[in-house]
């Protein structure tokens, strides 16, 4: 039967009761609602969705130690996620599910903060132990990358184990940045104190070879032993050997870059002011750009290999240079300083953390001029770009 409503214009008087259980249900939920931000995981003051195969800029707060998800089309702050002491450079796995951040720490820490970005919560960070001073960051073959600049080495991590299953040693002071290839064919290093680049390869397989037969020396008390013959090779080493070629550029080589089309890698001198331009093929500096880049901090190529923007962090401007003619084309003012530089997707747009002003300029590619401005926190640096899956 349905319930009879009451249709009087006379409000039914509530009894002492009912009116005493309505207030402790209301004080009951404002309760509920002051704690509940207490009970949920943290991430951050702001926690929007994240747009379904929208791309998402990862940007470290140095000042925080925080890693920001940003929405590129919005530039809103979508999430906060707290990462390990002087965090410094971040890279999403490929599958967008994870980040990884590297706690530098100057060459004494030894720890990769790791971050679920689909949760958007805090995983356990990585211990590298004696590998000290984690600092640039690649993602390749479902591997990450990492140099170690306290132990002057690159080592690979197997993301499904947590473990490091690859290491070799460059043998030069502050090796800072890594760039691997998609197919891991080659892998590029800048040696900050060394004033050099590394360029890595697979080494090409050889045949164990035995001594030529019947000039083994005989066995003292013995018969000789019979002649040694040519035997298989060996079964290839599952890790391979590399070679390194070691290349000298200018003092202070930090940032750098290879060109969309893989035949040139691009390093920017801190402490010369100068560029050097590596051609990969031959593992010479071509040629030397005399671009006034002191202090430079980062250097990446426009995704149609047109442009090269160059940020200092002790320089006002970002410097932008034709990648064809090595021309200056402009400097952009951007604050006071500024590091970590992240094209675009789509290639309209750059984004530039100006750590010494607490923000991240966005460039229109188009105008060479700032038109907006981010806030992630204090101190931004180390950018990078992920699409997070729903």
């Amino acid at each position: 039967m349905l319930p009879i409503l009451h249709t009087s214009p006379h409000r039914t008087p509530r009894s002492p009761l009912r009116h005493t259980l309505r207030l402790v249900s209301r004080a009951g939920l404002a309760a509920l609602m002051l704690l509940l931000p207490f009970l949920l995981p943290w991430t951050g003051p702001v926690a929007a969705q994240t747009p379904a195969g929208r791309p998402v800029l990862l940007a470290i707060s140095k000042g925080d130690h925080t890693l920001a998800m940003v929405d590129a089309a919005t530039l809103t702050v979508l999430a906060r996620m707290p990462v390990g002491e002087d965090p410094h450079e971040v890279v999403a796995s490929a599958d967008g599910r994870t980040a990884y951040v590297s706690n530098y720490g100057g060459g004494s820490y030894h720890s990769l903060a790791v971050l679920d970005l689909v949760h958007r919560q805090a995983l356990p960070s990585i211990d590298l132990g004696l590998l000290r001073g984690p600092h640039g960051l690649d993602f390749a073959d479902g591997k990450l990358w990492f140099t170690a600049e306290g132990a002057k080495a690159i080592g690979r991590l197997d993301p499904a184990s947590g473990q490091v299953d690859w290491l070799l040693g460059t043998g030069q002071d502050r090796t800072h940045m890594i760039y691997v290839a998609p197919d891991r064919s080659w892998i590029a290093t800048t040696n900050v104190a060394s004033a050099t680049v590394s360029l890595i390869e697979p080494a090409p397989p050889q045949r164990r070879m035995s001594p030529p037969s019947g000039v083994a020396p005989p066995r003292l008390g013995g018969p000789r032993p019979p002649p040694r013959r040519m035997g298989p090779p060996p079964p290839p080493n599952p890790q391979g050997d590399w070679t390194e070629t070691v290349i000298p550029v200018g003092r202070g080589s930090e940032g750098f870059d290879v060109s969309p089309d893989g035949r040139e890698i691009w390093t920017a001198n801190a402490e010369d002011g100068t560029v050097s331009i590596l051609n990969r093929a031959s593992h010479r500096v071509v040629a030397t750009l005399q671009a006034n880049v002191r202090s430079a901090n980062r250097l990446k190529f426009t995704l149609d290999g047109q442009r090269v923007l160059i940020s200092s962090l002790g320089a006002p401007d970002l410097v932008v240079l034709d990648a064809a003619s090595h021309r200056e084309l402009k400097r952009i003012p951007i604050g006071t300083g500024a590091a970590g530089i992240q094209m675009d997707p789509d290639g309209t747009r750059a984004f530039v953390a100006c750590s010494p002003d607490d923000s991240i300029a966005v460039v229109d590619l188009r105008t060479l001029t700032v038109t907006s401005r981010i806030h992630v926190g204090p101190e931004p640096d180390g950018l990078a770009w992920a699409v997070v899956p729903q």
